[in-house]
């Protein structure tokens, strides 16, 4: 799927709360089963300290993911997170994230894949996740 394809998805497949998060389709790459995303840092997503929340960034995560899945399965398939593990490493402020999700193994029945969360300036990683997915 091209980034054009993903990112109307994301209009269309996603939560209206998940589409005011304005994640962009920055890239996707067949190959390496993954896209990137763009995460704006907006005074809506920030909590005290002027700092991403760690809920935007898990919902991102999840969302860059499912766009993952389409990514390798080549269009949308239904699918269910039943785990989402998740570890920050750092604060990220005045600057927007970049959410990389990658999958590791696709089957028959579950999705497997990791997800980095770095700052889109200054590229220091902030958070990593693993999840898990039920293709239903």
């Amino acid at each position: 799927m091209d980034i054009a394809a993903l990112q109307r998805a994301l209009a269309e497949l996603f939560a209206p709360w998940v589409q005011a998060l304005d994640l962009r389709v920055e890239a996707a790459d067949a190959d390496a089963d993954g896209v990137r995303l763009r995460l704006p840092l907006t005074p809506a997503l920030v909590r005290q300290g002027e700092v991403l929340c760690g809920q935007a960034m898990m919902a991102a995560a999840d969302t860059a993911m499912v766009l993952a899945l389409m990514q390798h399965f080549g269009a949308f398939r239904p699918c269910t997170t039943v785990q989402l593990n998740s570890s920050f490493l750092r604060p990220l402020s005045q600057q927007d994230a970049t959410v990389h999700a990658r999958v590791l193994r696709a089957g028959k029945a579950l999705a497997f894949g990791e997800i980095e969360i770095a700052g889109h300036r200054d590229g220091k990683s902030v958070c990593r996740a693993s999840t898990t997915y039920a293709l239903l």
